[in-house]
């Protein structure tokens, strides 16, 4: 299957300034994510200051910026101050907090309110049942998936994502996100059970290039490449 005759929603995952700009004028890309984890990684000290200059340039593609409370009213006057920014903002909030309380009422307060949320750390359908009936159905949500996360435990996440997506019919303004994927065929999966949107790392999205990719030459380019490191490193028997 090539790239453009897939359904599902890409969006970027990252925190790189100069990649995440790059990436909203990509037409394969519909939307942007980020998280403290990677925003941490790449160095950023002063989050709002990163996210609003990031909005001056991306100012219709959804983006999703995080809040970072362990605190529930602090949880909410966070998301309600990153909602402010601008009207492509989708607040993320966590399923819980790192007690492993759920956020469901907090996500049905700021829901109510029109902030358009995007649920993350998700990992069972227990939970996305429960957040999809306090999610008001007028106003556009996500419900993250960490698919990849599901699958590192040994799990077929496939399974859970289509039940998934059966049990948020009741609430057609929130949408079903792949999340952490691992590989370019997770795109693929997404695309066939008919997810919403999948969330992508740049790494992952340099290779959509080998789409359909010949496996001949694909073989052949394998073994030239273990014979030029072999001369590279001088081995000798």
């Amino acid at each position: 299957m090539q790239m453009a005759n897939i359904k599902v929603k890409i969006f970027a995952d990252g925190a790189d300034r100069d990649t995440m700009l790059a990436m909203n004028t990509s037409p394969l890309i519909k939307g942007l994510t980020t998280n403290p984890t990677l925003m941490c990684k790449a160095g950023i000290r002063d989050y709002k200051a990163f996210a609003l200059d990031i909005l001056k340039d991306i100012k219709v593609k959804p983006i999703s910026f995080e809040v970072f409370s362990d605190d529930f009213a602090e949880m909410e006057r966070q998301a309600m101050e990153i909602s402010s920014w601008s009207d492509n903002v989708y607040v993320k909030v966590p399923i819980t907090n790192t007690s492993g309380v759920p956020c469901l009422d907090l996500l049905r307060r700021l829901s109510s309110r029109g902030v358009k949320v995007n649920v993350t750390a998700i990992m069972t359908l227990e939970q996305v049942s429960k957040v999809v009936d306090v999610l008001d159905t007028e106003v556009p949500s996500y419900v993250s998936i960490f698919a990849g996360r599901i699958a590192d435990t040994g799990r077929d996440p496939v399974p859970v994502m289509a039940s998934a997506l059966e049990l948020m019919k009741k609430n057609r303004s929130c949408e079903l996100i792949w999340a952490s994927p691992r590989e370019l065929l997770n795109i693929f999966q997404a695309d066939a059970i008919g997810c919403h949107v999948i969330t992508v790392t740049h790494d992952i999205l340099k290779k959509v290039a080998m789409v359909e990719y010949d496996l001949e030459k694909y073989s052949l380019d394998t073994v030239k490449m273990f014979y030029n490191d072999a001369v590279v490193a001088g081995f000798s028997l």
